[in-house]
């Protein structure tokens, strides 16, 4: 079984920074993509930020040069540093990772902006 702990949700000011991490144990093999989704109330699940095993990235276009993915493949840790962070952003964010297996979802970090 595939674990995926993720950690850094709360809440923020508009303008203020989180960094969330997301660990993964159990039986994971040769993680190949990991990525952070996001779901805003009322709206599907969509594509935050994801990091491939040597570093590539990818982005939303309303994250790009707010967030920062990336990973730590010793530790089989992604993280998503966020900053100047809007009340559009209030989202549960979760994390997932592909690997030789099929993909895995984390139970979701609620991340709220609001002065």
């Amino acid at each position: 079984q595939v674990q995926l702990v993720e950690s850094g949700g709360g809440f923020v000011q508009p303008g203020g920074s989180l960094r969330l991490s997301c660990a993964a144990s159990g039986s994971v093999f040769d993680i190949s993509i990991m990525g952070w989704y996001r779901q805003a109330p009322g709206k599907e699940r969509e594509l935050v930020a994801t990091i491939s095993r040597r570093g590539s990235t990818n982005y939303a276009d309303s994250v790009l040069g707010r967030f920062t993915i990336s990973r730590d493949n010793a530790k089989n840790t992604a993280y998503l540093q966020m900053h100047s962070l809007k009340p559009e952003d209030t989202a549960v964010s979760y994390c997932k990772i592909r690997d030789k297996n099929g993909e895995h979802w984390g139970q979701g970090t609620q991340v709220t902006v609001s002065s």
